[in-house]
């Protein structure tokens, strides 16, 4: 399958998995507060790459495209929540090269938007009682709930090492928690479904699992080293804003020098800036909050004396430059990206992702001889070196 054929066939999945999806989400008078917005991400220039893995996989096992389009569309709501989630506690600005929900419309919204969608998803997975049958729906309702289980067990892992800027990890501890985070529910849960959907033997069904773990994992360490490098549909470099857990920076600190170490840890310590800034910007930490204290302490002339204004406005002079001083600044993370380049990081993680997409290989050669031929193994094969090779 060459690269159009392959686009082509993401473009199929998501056009169907979108209509199923306008289905699933109610319409009403909470449309515009609540029910739009959760189709919001999904209208957006996507891939829809894990519900395309659950049709191609029960497809090249010999099942049909309506018994599990449902459940395609289920697993596309539950991306689509995580994200939601996962740009406001990461405080990210950009998704899918757009606005980010929390960032349009506030914290609040986007929390109860991604709320709802996961509540949403529950219906059609009973539903698939009268679609799939008793035995499968429960089969199904259960890789589900495993996968939304062992996601948020991935994401604790990653915010407590943040929490406790704790970076004495080793490259297991990363692909331990990338396990978990990402493959799981990006590849390892769409593909498991789709084959249990299609009634392929269990026997072939575990090493489904390890190619999608397998595949997972080479996902996120390009998807580390895009932040870095690409057309990324978010803000370039957030991962080191964030000081985010990646191979890359894991590497780097074990590559640089004592005075290096000092300086990158002291640069990480920082928070990120809270307050967005207009494109293109950078962003202070605080500047919003101390915009209104300026606007208010305007608002008490007449009823303080000019000294006492002036010693109002002086410190908040004060503050702001303490809080733009003690998170992140452009400089910092200009800084950490040249050591990134200078260690050579990046190419360590992209060796790294290519050593696990190999594996997926392998994997998947094991498996094809249970697998009809046909688009959807073509789609399968095309993927492994997709992974590694995007740019974005």
């Amino acid at each position: 399958m060459d690269a159009a054929e392959f686009s082509d066939y993401l473009e199929r999945c998501r056009i169907l998995v979108y209509e199923e999806l306008r289905r699933i989400v109610p319409e009403g008078s909470l449309g515009p507060a609540l029910y739009d917005r959760m189709l919001d991400y999904p209208r957006r220039t996507a891939k829809a790459l894990r519900p395309a893995l659950c049709i191609a996989s029960c497809r090249a096992f010999g099942g049909g495209l309506q018994a599990v389009l449902q459940t395609a569309a289920v697993i596309e709501l539950f991306h689509n929540a995580f994200l939601l989630h996962d740009d406001v506690e990461d405080g990210s600005e950009l998704r899918r090269g757009l606005p980010t929900l929390h960032a349009e419309f506030g914290v609040p919204i986007a929390v109860n938007v991604g709320d709802a969608m996961l509540a949403i998803a529950l219906g059609p997975l009973l539903d698939n009682t009268r679609t799939i049958g008793l035995g499968k729906a429960l089969r199904v309702l259960r890789l589900v709930a495993d996968m939304a289980r062992v996601t948020a067990e991935g994401q604790a892992l990653e915010l407590e090492w943040t929490r406790t800027r704790r970076f004495d990890l080793a490259d297991a501890d990363y692909v331990s928690m990338v396990e978990r985070k990402t493959a799981h529910y990006s590849f390892v849960t769409p593909l498991l479904v789709g084959a249990l959907i299609a009634g392929a033997p269990p026997d072939t069904v575990d090493r489904l699992r390890g190619f999608g773990r397998d595949l997972g994992i080479a996902f996120q360490i390009q998807d580390d080293v895009l932040n870095l490098t690409g057309e990324y549909g978010k803000e370039l470099d957030g991962d080191l804003y964030e000081g985010k857990h990646t191979l890359i920076l894991l590497h780097l600190l074990r590559s640089v020098s004592e005075d290096e170490r000092e300086i990158v840890a002291a640069i990480l310590a920082k928070p990120r800036p809270t307050a967005p800034t207009a494109p293109g910007e950078p962003r202070q930490g605080g500047g919003t909050a101390l915009a209104g204290v300026r606007a208010a302490v305007g608002a008490l002339t007449g009823r303080l004396t000019r000294e006492e204004i002036e010693y109002l406005l002086l410190a908040c002079d004060a503050a702001e430059r303490a809080l733009t001083l003690s998170t992140k600044t452009p400089e910092d993370v200009a800084l950490l990206k040249g050591l990134v380049m200078k260690y050579g990081s990046i190419e360590y993680a992209r060796a790294i992702a290519a050593d696990w997409a190999r594996r997926a290989e392998r994997g998947l050669a094991e498996i094809r001889p249970h697998l009809l031929a046909s688009a959807d193994i073509e789609f399968l094969d095309t993927l492994v070196g997709y992974v590694v090779e995007r740019t974005r």
